[in-house]
């Protein structure tokens, strides 16, 4: 049964529970500024959240008080390892216990990306079994819609490899599709041609290192952010490699782009099957590459969907609404939806 069943079928029973807390230290972080993490939890899961002193009244129906004291419990455990808890905390704890997790954010401790900048923890079931698949295997092929952060904790597991020496380089490349032939019209070297298509592998950069180091680094090589016409006859040996927006590579393209991987080295490609900008009819390079290398050893698939999108609540309603809208669509031409662009 689906949590959103559970909560219907259970809607007319109301039950209670209650948490004492031995600190009261914690509560202001824990409740956060105006009670605005209670309002959450509240909203997110159809309860009630009432706190007197140093105890915390839940009342709703059975399974959505029950899955409010997990997500409380597991905002808690955080605090008393020390670790700071902000919205997108309690919306990534709820989503957790949505999805049928454990409630508990020790459960996914050994999964934890320490990078320079920041602690990263995964913020929904998928995300931990991407975050294992970036651990156990050399190449991951990631799937879904914008906002789950496929190509940021790519970019968080390489960074932190490359800080403890287990990769020499980081290599982060893209398609510039949407270039196309005007590149060479643009103002500019090729790097201030291309920098714009890049632009977003850059931001997750700066997020996991101090803006310093990114820059002394991309000038001595240890990061290379290039177009992916540049990676032709190359060998990439003690590397994490990433490839976004893989979705528009052709498939020689991206039987390109896989036999660059050498020695001690992994690779990352991601992309949205729904977002194809190549011309109509044109078979994405993601998706024939996706269907040849099924059950290879070492190859894994990791698929996303709107619910584990960690962007604005409104990410999630738009990409739903857009997924209920290409089904609603008739196919009129009878063509792929392949190389449509939405």
């Amino acid at each position: 049964m689906s949590p959103s069943s559970r909560v219907l079928e259970a809607a007319r029973a109301v039950e209670s529970r209650h948490i004492a807390f031995d600190d009261n230290c914690l509560l202001p972080a824990l409740f956060g500024r105006h009670d605005e993490h209670l309002a959450r939890i509240e909203q997110g899961l159809g309860v009630a959240l009432v706190s007197r002193g140093n105890k915390l009244a839940i009342s709703g129906a059975p399974w959505s008080a029950e899955a409010a004291k997990l997500v409380i419990e597991s905002l808690r455990q955080r605090l008393e390892r020390g670790l700071d808890v902000d919205a997108g905390e309690v919306d990534a704890a709820i989503r957790l216990v949505v999805q049928g997790g454990s409630g508990t954010s020790e459960s996914h401790d050994n999964l934890a990306i320490i990078t320079q900048q920041r602690r990263i923890s995964p913020r929904s079931l998928v995300q931990a079994t991407y975050l294992r698949a970036l651990r156990d295997h050399d190449l991951v092929f990631a799937l879904g819609p914008a906002g789950t952060g496929k190509t940021y904790l790519a970019v968080a597991v390489a960074s932190a490899m490359l800080v403890d020496g287990r990769v020499d380089r980081i290599v982060l490349s893209r398609p510039a599709v949407e270039a196309g032939e005007n590149l060479g019209f643009l103002p500019g070297d090729m790097r201030d041609k291309v920098d714009p298509y890049l632009r977003p592998l850059y931001d997750a950069l700066h997020d996991m290192m101090p803006n310093e180091k990114v820059r002394r680094r991309l000038e001595n090589g240890d990061i290379e952010v290039a177009p992916l016409a540049f990676m032709r006859g190359r060998t990439l040996s003690n590397s994490f490699v990433i490839l976004d927006e893989a979705q528009n590579t052709s498939p020689v393209q991206m039987k390109m782009c896989l036999t660059r991987l050498g020695e001690n080295s992994r690779m990352v490609v991601t992309g949205d099957l729904s977002q194809i900008d190549l011309p109509r009819g044109a078979r994405s390079g993601l998706r024939d590459a996706v269907d040849k290398l099924q059950g290879i050893d070492g190859v894994t698939t990791v698929t996303f969907s709107d619910i584990d999108v960690v962007r604005h609540d409104l990410v999630t309603r738009i990409v739903r609404a857009y997924e209920r809208s290409d089904q609603e669509k008739p196919d009129a031409a009878g063509s792929s939806p392949e190389g449509s662009s939405s």
